[in-house]
């Protein structure tokens, strides 16, 4: 798991649905910070975010995380 990929592949998709840092963060309840070290590659989120990411994004998880594009 690759930090600096898993931070472009939450740009990439938050871009493509056209929402900001903020209101990702909102939905999945987290804070703003943390959506940005995760966009940044300076944090991995959790087993649980991960889940409210892929929920959110409608992928799965394995997609987001795991796979290298």
């Amino acid at each position: 798991m690759d930090s600096k990929i898993i931070a472009k592949n939450l740009l990439d998709l938050r871009v493509k649905k056209g929402v900001s840092q903020a209101e990702v963060a909102k939905s999945i309840g987290i804070s703003p910070s943390s959506w940005s070290m995760y966009e940044h590659g300076e944090r991995v989120p959790r087993d649980r975010v991960k889940q409210a990411i892929a929920s959110y994004f409608k992928t799965s998880v394995q997609r987001i995380f795991f796979t290298q594009r």
